[in-house]
């Protein structure tokens, strides 16, 4: 029988299946001008849905993951994802239409969902509370070292081999990443735990889910959250590019940002155990709300210097990034707590409706654009504003 992994393995291990999903939809964004010239030259804006529908397919596939988990094992399910991963990243990589490149993405994102959600679960199998949310903020703190170097390793990419090849990275990185589940990770899940997958079953376990009122809080506020990530991703490339000339240094500044906005992590493993998951969620939202809100009203009122708008936009950046590492990790936790006899289900049905609500708001903010961070901007303050109100609830 494997001993279980020191914590600091674990992190690590779990910080790389977390990082499926950045490198997966960071290392495309360079590519979103290739491929709208290449692939769909009469609306450029439709190149983002490279990434939307990447995260649609992690989104449905997370649905079937979890409780695909609890029924058979956590490494089974994990591993087989990598592989339906691999086969959707050649079927993109051999992808001559932007039709065909979207279909094979959402098979790609189907197989991401076994490393997202699934491991999850394992962290759930292991820890619970507070604890679990400290685990989660530090495998958060080494996850964002990926979205720090995956734009100019997609920026390297298509300068030397074109957009096609940066597929083929994402086969080598799943196989590296479930090599080392197989190899070092005992299995989370005893047989005696296991749950049969049936319909009657899954039936009982969704109801028992959202018999919760803390988990409908957790899965709404993370939706907006996700909203708010998935729009900016959308929108950034082309907003530092048209708006602010910076689309060859976009990688740079990327990285920077990535970087920057680690903190949000650090801060939360450092205080999450003293003053609690809500009060730093609440915290965060309302700082998104203030600065998200001040800076929109000097650009619609017209008198931002034009001078302080890009350093103002990166401090904006930073501080939505920041946010993730500040919020989900202790969302997911304040839902799992209820129902850790279930945390296959239970991560697979918040994350999959989280994540798939997320895309179809997010997607007519990306349409949108339109040189400017206006749309984006007032988009995320909408969904920020709606986030704290509903965690305001979730403390009363």
């Amino acid at each position: 029988m494997q001993a279980r992994l020191s914590n600091g393995e674990f992190i690590a291990l779990i910080a790389v299946l977390f990082a499926t999903i950045a490198i997966s939809i960071d290392a495309m964004l360079p590519a979103l001008p290739e491929i709208a010239a290449s692939l769909s030259p009469d609306a450029p804006n439709r190149a983002q849905l490279v990434i939307t529908s990447f995260v649609f397919g992690m989104g449905l596939g997370t649905l079937f993951a979890g409780p695909m988990s609890d029924a058979f094992g956590r490494k089974p399910v994990i591993i087989g994802g990598a592989v339906l991963y691999a086969i959707g990243a050649m079927a993109c990589w051999m992808a001559n239409s932007l039709e065909i490149l979207l279909i094979a993405r959402v098979v790609q994102g189907l197989g991401s969902a076994g490393p997202r959600a699934v491991s999850i679960a394992m962290v759930r199998d292991l820890f619970s509370g507070r604890e679990m949310a400290r685990i989660m903020s530090f495998a958060m703190m080494i996850f964002t070292l990926v979205p720090a170097v995956a734009p100019m390793m997609g920026q390297g990419i298509v300068a030397l081999a074109g957009w096609h090849t940066i597929f083929l990275t994402y086969v080598v990185f799943a196989a590296f990443s479930s090599g080392w589940l197989a190899l070092r990770q005992p299995e989370t899940l005893p047989p005696a735990s296991r749950r049969p997958l049936a319909l009657d079953a899954l039936t009982r376990g969704v109801a028992e889910v959202f018999s919760h009122r803390i988990v409908v809080i957790s899965v709404l506020c993370q939706t907006l959250t996700l909203a708010m990530l998935f729009s900016t991703l959308s929108s950034m490339q082309g907003i530092f590019d048209q708006r602010f000339g910076q689309g060859d240094n976009f990688p740079y500044w990327f990285a920077g940002i990535a970087l920057t906005s680690m903190t949000g992590s650090f801060v939360n493993s450092r205080i999450v155990m003293r003053v609690g998951m809500r009060a730093v969620v609440v915290a965060t939202y309302g700082y998104v709300v203030a600065l998200t809100a001040v800076i929109l009203a000097l650009i619609v009122a017209g008198i931002m210097p034009e001078t302080m708008a890009f350093p103002a936009h990166l401090l904006w950046s930073v501080g939505l990034f920041a946010m993730m590492g500040l919020t989900m990790g202790n969302l997911n936790a304040l839902a799992m707590e209820p129902v850790g006899h279930i945390a296959g289900l239970a991560s697979s049905v918040i994350s999959a409706l989280a994540t798939v609500a997320a895309v179809l708001l997010a997607i007519p903010v990306g349409q949108m654009l339109n040189g400017t961070q206006v749309p984006l901007m007032t988009a995320v303050l909408i969904f920020a504003t709606l986030a704290l109100g509903l965690m305001r609830l979730a403390r009363r």
